[in-house]
């Protein structure tokens, strides 16, 4: 019995071995490969290595970024309602002061300025807009400019590469032209491979950072609205609760008719 399991163990811990093995040998050839075809494709399969890099890492930036600005938009609305509906504008504003995301200062903005008139607010609440705006903005430009070069790189990069092809055949032996030609054309395709493999990625990436920063800009815009709304309808109605004193003469005349 005891044998039996010395046995097992053995086994199970040889084909472990095998398999750490067998793994380490598939990521070498991996590994291998890639330096290969990095290779064989020239000097335009390192630009378009940097430029995809450089995207990346503005890619990378930038979701860093849009998390940051981005908040929940209807809890932090219904908080600074709540706030605003008992008078506590000074707790509205603190709640707003706790977040670096945008929605949170415009709205802190126009809070700012809940003793003033609507058109004021307004001012405050659209010059906030203008102001935070570039920083959803900032860079998504380039992402876009990275995803064409890497394209168009590529393709230069195959024109480039069957140029040398057809030169080298133009004066290799009749027997071996096919087999140079059909080599040189598949080193040639390596650049517009890996220029598509880098546009296809950013430009995915591009899109989705692209709809992320219009929700953020959208529920900024949205809810600066309901907040001007919100400030103007309850300084309106709190003026409507106070009846204006009435003038001394009118009342000293109005005191006289009913006597």
């Amino acid at each position: 019995m005891e044998n039996q399991l010395a046995e097992q163990s053995t086994n199970i811990a040889q084909n472990a071995a095998q398999a750490a093995t067998t793994a380490m040998a598939n990521d070498t050839s991996f590994i291998k490969s890639l330096a290969i075809f990095m290779d064989e494709g020239g000097v335009f399969m390192w630009i378009i290595l940097a430029i995809w890099t450089f995207g990346i890492a503005i890619a990378v930036e930038r979701v860093k970024s849009l998390l940051s600005y981005d908040v929940d938009g209807a809890g932090l609305m219904n908080m600074i309602k709540k706030n605003v509906m008992v008078n506590d504008v000074q707790k509205a504003i603190q709640s707003c002061s706790n977040s670096k995301a945008l929605l949170p200062m415009v709205l802190k903005s126009g809070l700012k300025r809940a003793n003033q008139t609507k058109e004021q607010i307004s001012d405050a609440v659209e010059a906030t807009i203008l102001e935070v705006a570039p920083k959803v903005e900032k860079r998504m430009g380039y992402l876009g400019l990275v995803a064409n070069v890497s394209t168009l790189i590529g393709l230069l990069g195959t024109i480039y590469g069957l140029i040398e092809s057809f030169a080298a055949v133009a004066t290799a032996d009749p027997a071996s032209k096919a087999k140079l030609l059909a080599l040189g054309i598949s080193k040639a395709m390596n650049t517009t491979a890996l220029g598509l493999i880098s546009a296809i990625s950013i430009m995915v990436v591009h899109s989705i950072l692209t709809s992320k920063s219009e929700k953020i800009m959208g529920e900024v815009e949205e809810y600066a609205i309901k907040l001007i709304d919100l400030l103007g309808t309850k300084k309106h109605s709190g003026l409507a609760g106070t009846s204006a004193p009435m003038p001394q003469g009118a009342a000293a005349q109005k005191k006289d008719e009913a006597a």
